[in-house]
């Protein structure tokens, strides 16, 4: 059943889209390893990555920790958890978990943590903040990337629009929720629970899709299952119609070429908090 306005389901995934979006995970990847860099995760660190996926990017971070560094990666989706299994490596684990709840880990247990493209899907940013906090050890260091409200992905903009074409922006006006943050909103988060040396720094990233239909599968993939999960079949129908119609003005020799919009952050918690 359709999620009421603003809700974000955990139970729509399935493994079709879970297999979509490690195929298309390169994506994430690229603008994940520009989180990484400026963590500057080094060897024999232990690092946590929360809403892992499919692995991909903490198979990479655990090349960089090497043999006596230690990866861990957690995601609520138990079917891109499975996928992130197969990748296998001496100082990487996965497991099923989510940020708001981190009991499994003891104080202090990392040295850096981070979130990529996963910040805007979590409704209780506050309280993953806090046990985020907990589990680093002092002076650990925290990166995350996020939608920004204030500035749109292109692909988002022209949904809105298939949405209003279709005549249906009345049923909602958006293709999901997502729980994106602006700067200031990141900056009072941040300081609220106990970080300091905040810095953010807005970035265009540019996509390039074969035509509408492989946006679309990328974007419910990456959704997981919230993707135009309020409309009818034959609403998103229309949506789809109206959505390959729009986006034809960003052809070029390449394909669709649309830029997204991250606001990627950074902060520390403090040498001396235990």
């Amino acid at each position: 059943m359709p999620q009421p306005g603003g809700v974000i389901s955990l139970d729509h995934d399935t493994p079709e889209l879970a297999r979509s979006y490690d195929e298309a995970g390169l994506v994430q990847f690229r603008h994940g390893k520009f989180l990484i860099g400026p963590l500057a995760i080094k060897s024999g660190e232990h690092v946590l990555d929360i809403g892992t996926g499919t692995g991909r990017l903490a198979e990479f971070v655990a090349g960089l920790v090497g043999p006596n560094g230690h990866v861990i990666g957690i995601d609520p989706l138990a079917g891109r958890v499975e996928i992130a299994r197969l990748r296998q490596a001496d100082n990487l684990q996965f497991d099923i978990g989510r940020a708001e709840d981190l009991a499994r880990f003891h104080d202090s247990q990392f040295d850096a943590v981070y979130l990529n493209s996963v910040f805007h899907w979590i409704a209780d940013k506050d309280r993953a903040l806090r046990e985020i906090r907990r589990v680093l050890k002092p002076a650990g260091r925290l990166g995350l990337n996020v939608q920004d409200p204030s500035r749109p992905h292109q692909s988002r903009l022209f949904l809105r629009q298939a949405i209003a074409d279709a005549g249906i922006a009345d049923h909602r006006p958006d293709s999901n929720p997502v729980l994106g943050s602006t700067d200031e909103e990141l900056k009072s988060h941040f300081a609220a629970n106990g970080f300091a040396d905040y810095r953010s720094e807005l970035r265009a990233l540019v996509d390039v899709h074969e035509d509408a239909d492989s946006l679309l599968r990328w974007s419910e993939a990456s959704a997981f299952g919230n993707f135009l999960e309020a409309f009818s079949p034959t609403e998103r129908e229309q949506v789809r119609r109206a959505f390959a119609r729009l986006v034809e003005a960003k052809r070029t020799p390449e394909g669709l070429t649309l830029e997204r919009y991250l606001r990627f952050a950074f902060v520390r918690k403090a040498p001396t908090d235990n």
